[in-house]
């Protein structure tokens, strides 16, 4: 603005045509910054991730993993993003950050493994980006205390870890820093699996209360993209419990070679009612069945057993048999790329460090426009 003050004060002052000069180009900037808002918020772009604390599993593959690969090869989307979100894992891992960089290099592993590629989809560091986190400072002045309390998410992994009594801030505030995650980014859509719903509409709220308080158009706001399958969207543990989680040590790793697969099919939670093969069974709550619901192709067949099953004469090793073929048919393409990555790892680094630096850049833009509009960026006047 001080450049087209000084440039007005001299144009006016010399000639009655130096108005309409300043008029035009005064036109064209506006007319160029409308062009500018309206391509960045009619790109379509994803932003997802996942927290570093160990290798992904099944859950994490049919939740959202699978999704992310079709919708990457769509071609339907400007630009993608996936983050690995180391900073959010160490809320609640600040006394082994080892372990958190040491799963850095199998998160990344298990993208490539399952079919991210690198030359359409960005993947990056979260801790990488500063933007990110001078993005969350802001954000965290907007949102209250009461309001993170009641997000259910956090309430339920509060639970889960024990931090009833005692909860490390960062971990309370984990909401608003994956605002920042989505929002640096311009994403309008985060497929998740159906435990982040709370924290997309929390995402949501902060969208509005900027725009609110500090006018329309600085961010996007985004959409929660789940898949189709309520199966999907939280698969049980092998043990029957409500979610698959590495806490809970009821996970089938990506990574797990196929005797472990087995193994781990075998112990599988069935129905303990169907004590003999001639037994009726129950496939409500059975995880063979709920398995073969969400991988089996061939839905014709996985009736037919259901049916088999409810009427008796169908025993759970047969079953458990057909769920093995069906997983090592999704697992085992999976662990041959995962193997040749892995002996790969300074490659699969310099896709890490390409992609933060891509990531880094975009995150500046963003954070540039929220300054403006927040009349913050001092010396960019």
């Amino acid at each position: 603005m001080i450049f087209w003050f000084s440039i007005a004060e001299k144009i006016l002052a010399s000639t009655a045509v130096g108005v309409i000069f300043l008029y035009e180009n005064f036109l064209a900037c506006v007319i160029i910054n409308e062009i500018f808002y309206r391509g960045v918020f009619s790109m379509k772009i994803i932003l997802t991730g996942d927290r570093p604390t160990g290798k992904l599993h099944l859950g994490h593959y049919v939740g959202s993993l699978r999704e992310r690969v079709r919708l990457q090869n769509s071609g339907e989307f400007d630009e993608i993003y996936i983050m690995i979100a180391d900073a959010q894992a160490l809320t609640d891992h600040a006394g082994t950050p080892a372990k958190v960089h040491e799963n850095i290099l199998n998160v990344a592993l298990d993208y490539l493994a399952v079919g991210i590629d690198p030359a359409k989809s960005t993947i990056f560091i979260q801790s990488q980006i500063p933007q990110l986190f001078e993005l969350t400072a802001y954000y965290m002045n907007i949102v209250t205390v009461s309001r993170l309390e009641r997000n259910p998410t956090v309430k339920s992994e509060i639970a889960q870890k024990n931090f009833e009594t005692s909860i490390p801030a960062g971990f309370l505030c984990y909401p608003v820093s994956q605002a920042a995650d989505i929002t640096a980014f311009d994403a309008n859509l985060v497929p998740v699996g159906e435990d982040q719903a709370p924290m997309l509409e929390q995402t949501r709220e902060i969208v509005r209360k900027m725009h609110e308080l500090y006018g329309e158009g600085i961010l996007v706001e985004p959409e929660i993209f789940l898949p189709q399958s309520q199966v999907c969207r939280r698969l049980p543990g092998i043990d029957g419990k409500a979610k698959m989680s590495k806490t809970l040590g009821n996970c089938i790793y990506l990574s797990d070679d196929s005797a472990t697969v087995a193994a781990k099919i075998k112990d599988m939670y069935t129905d303990p009612t169907h004590i003999k093969i001639s037994d009726p069974g129950h496939i409500e709550g059975n995880v063979v069945f709920t398995y073969l619901d969400a991988f089996a192709e061939d839905t014709a067949k996985v009736a037919e057993l259901k049916e088999h099953y409810q009427r008796g004469g169908l025993g759970d090793v047969a079953v458990k048999k057909y769920l093995r073929e069906v997983l090592e048919e999704t697992l085992e393409p999976i662990r041959r790329r995962h193997a040749q990555y892995e002996a790969r790892p300074d490659e699969v680094m310099d896709i890490l460090k390409e992609g933060t630096k891509k990531a880094r850049a975009k995150a500046s833009q963003v954070l540039n426009r929220v300054k403006r509009a927040m009349k913050i960026d001092y010396f960019n006047v």
